[in-house]
């Protein structure tokens, strides 16, 4: 079976438990302790010489990093639904990895880091990159309801765990209304799982 090596507050950990739960896939959850740093020990660190989490160990192979992860197993379990083979769609959805790693991680999710975790960072460049990228995104979802291709897809999954968590860095979703009905729309999916803070 499958393992996935985990933390429960963990946005990044979270949109690979509930890819998994969409897809109705087993996997054993392994929590990993970060408050004594088990993610720095030398066994973990064998499996993602980066100390990161999550790591997905499926047989023979092991990979790091959330959006790796979400490719793979919308791939194998998937079919065409999750990430389309078709080459112009498979990069329609996989710009939207890419957002989730770059805007996202550095406007909603710093700021969560900040705010929650007591990470020292700058604010106000989150917050400014926040409200950048949700407006970017409310636009984008005004006349839509999915990111791409007028469904559920790994761009949703992606982007969904931190912007939801906005309230936790102290960002308000009130002025995103799309941005809202998004996230009703991901939370009413089949086999929808929730983590701490989601609200």
């Amino acid at each position: 079976m499958m393992k996935l090596y985990n933390v429960e507050v963990s946005g990044n950990c979270y949109k690979v438990r509930l890819l998994l739960s969409l897809l109705n896939v087993d996997c054993e959850i392994v929590p990993i302790d970060i408050a004594n740093r088990e993610q720095k020990s030398p066994s973990y660190l064998k499996r993602n010489p980066l100390g990161e989490i999550p790591v997905l160990e499926d047989g023979e192979l092991t990979l790091r990093d959330s959006q790796a992860i979400l490719v793979y197993l919308a791939r194998k379990y998937g079919g065409d639904t999750w990430l389309p083979s078709k080459p112009s769609e498979m990069a329609l959805v996989m710009q939207w990895l890419f957002t989730a790693c770059n805007e996202i991680a550095r406007g909603p999710m710093d700021a969560r880091f900040h705010y929650k975790f007591k990470q020292n960072l700058d604010i106000e460049k989150a917050h400014e990159k926040s409200k950048s990228i949700l407006t970017m995104i409310n636009l984008r979802l005004a006349n839509r309801d999915w990111l791409e291709l007028n469904r559920a897809t790994i761009a949703d999954i992606a982007c969904f765990p931190y912007i939801a968590l906005a309230h936790e860095g102290k960002i308000s979703l009130d002025p995103y209304p799309h941005v809202q009905k998004w996230i009703t729309n991901i939370k009413e999916l089949p086999n929808f799982i929730s983590m701490p803070g989601l609200e």
